[in-house]
């Protein structure tokens, strides 16, 4: 017997000013990659790992591919113009009665911008700091294309 699913991600990033005001939002789609998918698959019908911790990242310019892994991916590099550690992504329920979803719109990840550069887009790893864990996926900012942030 062989089981196959579909897996969909995406982000929904808010720009925000440093007096907190709203620049423009964006949805961007993140491909989930075979180290993601292989995590996916091990704690739904292997190991049944419960409640595992996910940290949001920013990337840099490049290509995100299926065989990207935390401790390697080539087309692309993290960025960390920001203070503390990669913050927690906190999901909320699971939603929907046909589509299953779940968000983090009730506890959103921030990241508290303190050099100007540009951020490319964004991914999910299983470990705060370092390369030692899973990349879940990532995505690139599309037709808002990219922005700079500023010190603020």
């Amino acid at each position: 017997m062989e089981l196959a699913m579909k897996i969909a991600q995406k982000y929904l990033v808010e720009c925000r000013d440093a007096r907190g005001g709203l620049k423009w939002v964006e949805e961007f789609g993140n491909l989930v990659v075979g180290e993601g998918l292989a995590k996916y698959l091990d704690a739904t019908l292997k190991t049944g790992l419960a409640s595992p911790a996910w940290y949001v990242g920013l990337k840099g310019t490049g290509t995100v591919l299926n065989a990207d892994a935390l401790a390697s991916h080539g087309g692309w590099s993290e960025i960390n113009p920001y203070t503390g550690n990669r913050p927690a992504w906190t999901p909320g329920s699971i939603t929907g009665t046909t589509t299953k979803t779940v968000d983090n719109s009730a506890s959103k990840a921030v990241f508290s911008i303190t050099e100007a550069l540009t951020v490319y887009g964004a991914f999910m790893a299983s470990v705060n700091t370092g390369t030692s864990g899973t990349l879940l996926g990532a995505g690139t900012l599309a037709h808002r294309g990219r922005w700079k942030s500023a010190t603020p």
